[in-house]
């Protein structure tokens, strides 16, 4: 894993307890905070992902190349 996705699911996780929180203060901006927390944290975690996966690619070009 890279930064990107150990931040991406932190940011994830702090939407869902924010949710959770704002459901049971019956707090609406404070679950609909939550909502955007956690779909914001998945979308980095993606992003983090793709770069991964293309670094992977990138990596075994490289030695596919050298061989």
């Amino acid at each position: 894993m890279n930064r990107d996705e150990i931040e991406g699911q932190a940011e994830a996780l702090k939407g869902k307890v924010k949710q959770g929180v704002g459901n049971l203060t019956d707090d609406p901006q404070l679950e609909n905070e939550g909502v955007d927390d956690e779909a914001a944290g998945n979308a980095q975690k993606a992003f983090g992902t793709a770069k991964r996966k293309a670094g992977e690619v990138i990596e075994e070009a490289g030695k596919a190349i050298k061989k």
